[in-house]
C-alpha cells in the first residue's frame, strides 16, 4: 500500500489498465472485433505489469563510504539484482507462450486453456503459501499475527486456488483424452462433497481466530481434494461448461490474491475474469438446459440413470452416400446450413469448407453456418474456427436464430457435429443429454453427415437416430477429404 500511497500515478496506472481489460472484455463479445478485444488486453496488461515492476522492485540505498555519517545516506536505487531476476523469470515465461501459441493446433486449445486455468489457480495457492509464512513482507501483519481482512482473504484465495487448479487438471486430462469423458459417479458423492465443501469453510471461519498453521494447510489439501471430487463426476458432453466455470473461478482467485498483495489491478482484472466466467457459465447452462447450482456441486449430466449410449447401432439400415452425390445434392438446394463440430476442427476442414461454401454460392445458393453453443470443447470454439477461415460474420448464426430454419431448408451439412444435432436429447429421459437443447438438422429436406465411421459416437458416449434417419445420408471419410471431394465434384 505504501508504493501506492507514496506514487498516485501507479493508481492511474492501474485504473487505465483495468479500463482496456473492459474494453478488451466488450471487443471479444463479438468476432468482427475480438481482434481490437486482443490487443486491448494485450496494453492492459503491458501497462499493469510494468507499473508493478515500477513501484514494487525494492529500493536500496547506496553503500556510506568510508568515515561518512550514514544517516539518511544517498538517494535509494532500485535492486538490480531484484530487477533482473524478475525480468528473467518474466522472459522464461514469455518464452514459454509464445512457443506453445505458435505450436498449438486449435484442436487442443481447449485443453490449453483447461492448463492455463490451472497454473492460474496454482499461482493463487503459491502466493497464499508465501504470505502465510512471510506476513510481514506482504505488510499484512503486526508482531507476527496476521489481520483478521487478510486472513479471511488468504483462506478465501487459497481454496479457490485449489479448486481451480485440480479441478483443471481434471478438465485438461479428460478434454485431451487421459482419461474418459464419461462421468465417474463415486458413492454418495453429494454427501461427501457437502461435507468437505463444509469443513473448508468451516477451517476458514477457524482460521480467522486462531492462525495455526495445521488449519492453513489443511484447507489447501481439501481445496485440492474437492475440485478433483467436483469434476470427475462431469461427462463429457459439459465440458465446455467445465472450461467456462473454471475460468471464473481463475479470477475470483486472482482476485482475492489481489487484496493480500495490495495490488488494484490484479482486484480488477480477476473481478471481470470470475464475473464474465460466472456470466458465460450461465448464458450456457441455460443453453444446455443444466441448472446453474448443480454446475458448481458437480456431478451435472451424470446420474446413474443417465447411462444411454455405448456403441453405435451399425446392425440398423442407414444410407451411404458419396461426394458426388452431396455435391448434387447441395448445387441444386436454395439454401444449405452447414453445422461445424469437433470432428471439422480435429480435421482441420474449416478452410476447405469455406471453399465450399463459396462455390455454392457461386451457384447461386445461401448458404448459413449453425453454431451450438457447446460446439467442440470450449465455448466459442467453432466460432474462432470459422473466424480463422475468414467465413463472412453475417453467415453464421447461433442455435436460436436459425433453428427454425431447418425446416425450410433443403439440405443441412454437418460435419462432425454429433452430440448437438442428437434427437434423443428431446425424447430419451434416459440420455446423459436429455434437456440440452439441439440443432434440428433433422427436419431438413436432406441431411448430408460427415463422420469418419459408423462405429463411433458423440463425446457423451450416445448414438445419433440421425443416422438412421430415411432423409439422411452418410458421408463416411475424414472430413477434410470428403470435403475436398466435394469441392473438386462442384468444380
Amino acid at each position: 500500500m505504501e508504493h501506492l500511497a507514496a506514487n498516485p500515478w501507479a493508481s492511474l496506472a492501474y485504473l487505465v489498465a483495468g479500463i482496456c481489460f473492459i474494453l478488451a472484455l466488450r471487443g471479444l463479445s463479438s468476432p468482427a472485433t475480438s481482434q481490437r478485444g486482443n490487443r486491448l488486453g494485450m496494453i492492459g496488461m503491458t501497462i499493469a505489469v510494468v507499473t508493478t515492476l515500477v513501484t514494487h522492485v525494492p529500493r536500496i540505498a547506496p553503500p556510506c563510504p568510508t568515515g561518512a555519517i550514514c544517516e539518511n545516506y544517498g538517494t535509494p536505487v532500485l535492486d538490480t539484482l531484484t530487477l533482473i531476476e524478475l525480468l528473467a523469470a518474466i522472459g522464461i515465461g514469455a518464452a514459454i507462450g509464445i512457443v506453445t501459441a505458435r505450436r498449438i493446433a486449435m484442436t487442443a486449445m481447449p485443453q490449453l486453456v483447461a492448463a492455463f486455468h490451472s497454473l492460474v489457480g496454482l499461482a493463487a495457492v503459491l502466493v497464499a503459501g508465501a504470505a502465510f509464512l512471510n506476513p510481514g513482507a506482504f505488510g499484512i501483519a503486526s508482531d507476527g499475527v496476521i489481520f483478521l481482512q487478510s486472513r479471511i482473504e488468504m483462506g478465501l484465495g487459497v481454496a479457490i486456488g485449489a479448486i481451480t487448479f485440480s479441478g483443471s487438471v481434471i478438465a485438461f486430462l479428460k478434454l485431451n483424452g487421459n482419461m474418459g469423458g464419461k462421468p465417474i459417479l463415486l458413492p454418495a458423492r453429494h454427501v461427501l462433497n457437502l461435507g468437505v465443501l463444509a469443513a473448508i469453510l468451516g477451517l476458514i471461519a477457524y482460521f480467522t481466530q486462531d492462525q495455526s498453521p495445521w488449519i492453513f494447510w489443511t484447507v489447501t489439501a481439501l481445496s485440492f481434494a474437492i475440485g478433483f471430487l467436483l469434476i470427475i463426476p462431469i461427462g463429457g458432453a459439459d465440458m465446455p461448461v467445465v472450461v467456462s466455470m473454471l475460468n471464473s473461478y481463475s479470477g475470483w482467485a486472482a482476485a482475492a490474491m489481489g487484496f493480500t498483495l495490495h495490488n488494484s489491478a490484479m482486484i480488477i482484472t480477476g473481478a471481470l475474469v470470475g464475473s464474465s466466467g460466472a456470466i458465460l457459465s450461465y448464458i450456457m447452462c441455460r443453453a444446455m438446459n443444466r441448472s446453474f447450482l448443480s454446475v458448481i456441486a458437480g456431478g451435472f449430466g451424470g446420474d446413474a440413470g443417465a447411462s444411454a449410449g455405448g456403441a453405435a447401432a451399425v446392425d440398423r439400415p442407414w444410407k451411404r452416400g458419396s461426394a458426388e452425390d452431396a455435391a448434387f445434392l447441395m448445387s441444386q438446394a436454395e439454401q444449405v446450413i452447414i453445422v461445424p463440430g469437433y470432428g471439422m476442427a480435429v480435421a482441420q476442414a474449416q478452410h476447405v469448407l469455406r471453399e465450399m461454401a463459396d462455390k455454392l454460392k457461386a451457384h447461386g445458393v445461401r448458404v448459413k453456418y449453425a453454431i451450438h453453443p457447446v460446439a467442440g470443447r470450449m465455448p466459442g470454439h467453432m466460432n474462432v474456427l470459422l473466424a480463422e477461415a475468414n467465413v463472412p460474420y453475417d453467415e453464421v448464426f447461433e442455435l436460436e436464430d436459425i433453428n427454425s430454419e431447418f425446416a425450410q431448408t433443403d439440405v443441412a451439412f454437418v460435419i462432425g457435429a454429433n452430440d448437438v444435432t442428437n434427437p434423443a436429447a428431446k425424447t430419451d429421459k434416459s440420455s446423459p443429454i436429455y434437456g440440452m437443447p439441439v440443432l434440428d438438422v433433422e427436419k431438413a429436406k436432406t441431411v448430408l453427415f460427415v463422420k469418419r465411421s459408423m462405429g463411433g459416437v458423440g463425446y457423451a458416449g450416445v448414438d445419433n437416430e440421425v443416422f438412421y434417419r430415411d432423409n439422411t445420408m452418410m458421408l463416411l471419410a475424414d472430413a477434410k477429404k470428403m470435403v475436398e471431394e466435394i469441392v473438386k465434384s462442384l468444380d
